[in-house]
């Protein structure tokens, strides 16, 4: 098993910990069958108030797909099989409040985790980055889901400069992706606190009121992902081209800001 989940009955919340610390949370496809397994038993789990989510080992929270799992794609411009679209809880009609808490790095397909959290509390040895464009790939789903919580300029940058550039938890918390910087170690702790007090409140408030905010963006965002399968098809280098720019990646070069 690759994700964690404890729940405590006291306070109804749920922690739920990527536990891949080896491979610095990547997600293979056994991973994101149990993360859309878990988002749909808590739907039925009335334990379950609120939810946590974090990644073990504190060097990562997640660094998106596994570069060794292997997605056959068909030949169509028009399609591709993205094996990470259903893995956030809004994919999988959860409408319980769920915290992200981040320690380390937060790359690539962790936006799609990050994209659909109610919001993020991360440690200032956080980081966030998106190395697509580096290696001959489009930032669509990603670059949409960061474009609801971000401005323009922020999410254009942090898209386009790939991994030459990465996010400090306190630019984030700047420009509105993170709500709290907490001490190294501390972002778990912060979230499930900040859980503990929402689930105390009338569950079916707090689920109608996730479900109101979500639904003052979901046409546009709606709308924007349903061109992200045609832009990635279009835009992306051939798999070997893209495997190649990463296995010649560079050591840890790279500013922050």
């Amino acid at each position: 098993m690759a994700l964690r989940t404890e729940t405590d009955k006291e306070t109804g919340v749920a922690l739920v910990t990527l536990d891949r610390p080896g491979k610095l949370n990547a997600i293979d496809l056994a991973t994101a069958a149990e993360l859309t397994a878990a988002w749909r038993a808590f739907r039925f789990d009335d334990e379950v108030r609120a939810v946590v989510l974090t990644g073990a080992g504190g060097r990562a929270f997640c660094t998106g797909i596994d570069r060794d799992v292997d997605v056959p794609q068909p030949s169509s411009p028009y399609t591709i099989d993205d094996p990470l679209i259903a893995i956030g809880p809004k994919a999988n009609d959860l409408w319980k409040p769920v915290i992200a808490a981040v320690e380390g790095m937060a790359c690539g397909g962790a936006f799609y985790l990050l994209g659909e959290a109610e919001f993020v509390i991360a440690s200032e040895e956080a980081t966030f980055f998106d190395p697509h464009t580096t290696y001959g790939m489009v930032s669509a789903y990603e670059a949409i889901s960061m474009a609801q919580r971000m401005p323009f300029g922020e999410v254009a940058r942090m898209s386009l400069m790939g991994t030459a550039e990465r996010v400090t938890a306190r630019r984030a918390y700047e420009t509105g992706l993170v709500s709290e910087v907490t001490a190294p170690g501390d972002a778990v702790a912060a979230a499930l606190r900040a859980a503990g007090v929402i689930a105390s409140y009338p569950t079916r408030a707090v689920q109608g009121t996730v479900r109101a905010v979500w639904s003052a963006k979901e046409a546009a965002r709606a709308q924007a992902m349903a061109h992200a399968p045609h832009l990635i098809a279009l835009g992306n280098l051939p798999p070997e081209r893209q495997a190649e720019l990463f296995r010649g990646r560079g050591g840890n070069e790279f500013r922050t800001r």
